[in-house]
């Protein structure tokens, strides 16, 4: 019988590796479709070698090592390398960033739920991934559970599901070595108010905590990427920074707990400029925070570089520079520091009803 590896003391200090203030995580593990999109609106074919030549200007940007702590990959994307050979995963390790990979397989309509309420696929080989990301140098996994407000969701039955699904995913991880980040995320579409998205956050995120300690998850060695709370999109009046900054941390300190060592939120569709302005007033508050409150955003870090980039090697510098401008304003986000940009193209919104990835 072969003896389980304790990877606790490991999993601690990968997760407080990534969650250091002034650092977060790049998120950039868009699927095939997911990037097609992204390519289409510029005009760029959606094939393997263009998504490897994305992800080299991304991985090779100079200050990338300054602002982010770690950076999430599609399975494909550990396998790519830069055109003069050099593996990303190992890439990243040299210039200090941890790196992580999706490990999910999207979502299925979830059988007696409402329409539209789904789960997350991917459970049943997800060890024997694991232990082959870890043999690759990959040391944390992300996994997206996804829920929705309006016409009676989230019912109960999702909620459970998607948090028994999150803490299978996570006691998985932590058994082969790799940090999970938990995400569950509660979609902004909708017309509801900012005091229904904090009932809802908290009944999500409480239920989530309790099915992590019903799997005996290492809390020290996990991180959570939530939604930050903020009115329905189609809100008829909407919640400013301040608001959804104290809506979000009090509903986090009602769930989660100080044990875990970071927050990095997802962007949900928001603008770049405002993932930023709302995460820098968080971190202004003079409200109890015991973890690190951090981004883990995708679309608010590279939705500016991926247009100045336009699939052109001579807008590589350019593209770079924007994506710096962008990591630059949530690293000083994170610190309450970021005093907010005057590019209008940063404030357009990037919000995708019912979001996949």
């Amino acid at each position: 019988m072969v003896e389980k590896v304790d990877y606790r003391k490991e999993l601690m200090e990968t997760a407080n590796r990534i969650a250091r203030p002034g650092f977060g995580i790049l998120a950039a593990d868009e699927s095939t479709g997911t990037i097609g999109k992204r390519f289409e609106a510029i005009g760029l074919e959606n094939n393997s070698e263009n998504a490897r030549r994305y992800r080299e200007l991304l991985f090779t940007t100079e200050d990338l090592h300054k602002h982010i702590s770690g950076v999430i990959l599609f399975d494909e994307t550990t396998k790519q390398a830069t055109k003069d050979g050099k593996n990303f995963v190992k890439l990243l390790i040299e210039r200090g960033i941890v790196p992580g990979v999706k490990v999910d397989k999207g979502v299925a309509q979830i059988p007696g739920a409402k329409e539209g309420e789904t789960a997350t696929l991917g459970l049943d080989d997800l060890a024997k991934r694991c232990k082959a990301h870890y043999e690759q140098g990959i040391r944390f996994a992300k996994w997206r559970a996804v829920l929705k407000i309006g016409d009676g969701c989230p019912t109960d039955l999702a909620i459970q599901e998607n948090a028994w699904g999150l803490a299978r995913y996570a006691g998985i991880c932590q058994e082969n070595g790799l940090v999970p980040i938990v995400e569950p995320e509660i979609l902004a579409d909708g017309d509801h108010n900012i005091d229904t998205a904090l009932k809802v956050f908290v009944k999500v995120n409480a239920a989530v905590v309790k099915a992590l300690h019903d799997n005996n998850i290492f809390f020290e060695g996990i991180l959570m990427k939530p939604n930050m709370v903020t009115s329905g999109t189609s809100a008829s009046t909407k919640a400013g920074a301040l608001e959804i900054a104290q809506r979000t941390v009090v509903g986090l300190s009602r769930t989660i707990p100080a044990a875990v060592p970071g927050i990095m939120f997802l962007s949900g569709g928001q603008s770049e400029e405002e993932a930023s302005l709302n995460l820098n007033e968080m971190n202004k508050l003079e409200l109890r925070r015991p973890w690190v409150l951090s981004f883990s955003y995708g679309r608010a870090l590279q939705h500016s570089c991926i247009r100045a980039w336009g699939g052109k090697d001579e807008n590589i510098s350019k593209a770079q520079e924007v994506l710096t401008t962008r990591m630059r304003a949530n690293s000083e986000a994170t610190l309450g520091k970021y005093q907010g940009s005057k590019d209008a193209s940063a404030s357009e919104s990037l919000h995708v009803k019912n979001y996949t990835y």
